[in-house]
């Protein structure tokens, strides 16, 4: 996805939120804010983006989003467990109606067979809604991992809670 294709989704995104009167939030560790970026390149998005959390390593994750040292150890970062945890955290951290987290492996190292290199985990919370976690494995560099991961992440959002 291009640079304006992100752009235009970006808006698609704050639309809907801004219909319906609410905020989102976002958790991020392998996308390193660029969803928050995406979001937040659009004017007057300060009506339904207040803030979002860069959770590069395991400490923010559990200091920042109160990830469970005990879910990092058993599960590992990029895993189902964790980026539930993500979401749920920052929806409650940043008291917004939307929450989305990101969690991955961009390269060039760091898989494994269990999880190689593009494997990305998302979680999604709402207020009052089982919180929703989806696995994807992207192929491609380190930018093209994290860009693909960036619009995933919008478009389940979109998809999955602000289409209802």
């Amino acid at each position: 996805m291009t640079d304006s294709e992100l752009m235009q989704l970006g808006k698609q995104v704050g639309q809907s939120l801004l219909q319906r009167k609410a905020t989102v939030t976002t958790a991020e560790s392998c996308t390193g804010g660029w969803i928050a970026k995406v979001l937040t390149d659009i004017a007057g998005s300060s009506q339904w983006f207040d803030r979002g959390f860069v959770t590069y390593s395991n400490q923010a994750k559990q200091e920042l989003v109160g990830v469970n040292e005990q879910s990092l150890a058993l599960y590992g970062a990029v895993s189902e467990q964790v980026v539930r945890e993500m979401a749920e955290g920052a929806l409650q951290q940043a008291k917004a109606d939307y929450a989305l987290s990101v969690s991955g492996i961009a390269g060039p190292d760091g898989g494994s067979p269990e999880k190689p290199v593009g494997t990305v985990w998302f979680g999604f919370a709402a207020a009052g809604k089982k919180t929703l976690a989806q696995r994807q494995v992207f192929a491609g560099d380190r930018e093209a991992v994290r860009r693909q991961a960036t619009a995933c992440a919008l478009l389940i959002l979109q998809a999955h809670f602000l289409e209802n």
